[in-house]
């Protein structure tokens, strides 16, 4: 009934440090969240974090279920990819809107048409 206890030790271990090394980058990001100052420290360590989390996690459990044998894990390569494609989007699209609020502009902009 339980198809973990089939799995080998050395699938076992590996699936038990990659959920333990996404956890550890997704808790250093939320730390990087509450810990630093201004809006543009604090959205960068959070998106790095989520990523290689997730990345971690989804990599654990396509060995778990390929490792027991229930089905191939396919699946989980698109969750990674639209994970890795949509969080530095996302970001990006947060900045901009921050800067857009706070008035600046990037760097290498041209100047606005009124010379400011």
């Amino acid at each position: 009934m339980n198809e973990a206890a089939d799995m080998s030790a050395l699938a076992t271990i590996l699936v038990s440090v990659l959920v333990v090394v996404g956890a550890a980058f997704t808790l250093v990001g939320t730390l990087g969240l509450v810990r630093l100052d201004s809006f543009y420290q604090r959205i960068h360590a959070p998106t790095l974090g989520t990523t290689l989390g997730t990345v971690c996690i989804a990599v654990a459990s396509m060995i778990c279920f390929t490792a027991t044998g229930t089905r191939p894990a396919i699946h989980q390569l698109m969750v990674i990819v639209f994970i890795t494609v949509t969080t530095p989007v996302g970001l990006v699209i947060l900045v901009r809107a921050a800067l857009f609020r706070d008035g600046s502009r990037p760097p290498g902009a041209d100047p606005a048409p009124d010379g400011r």
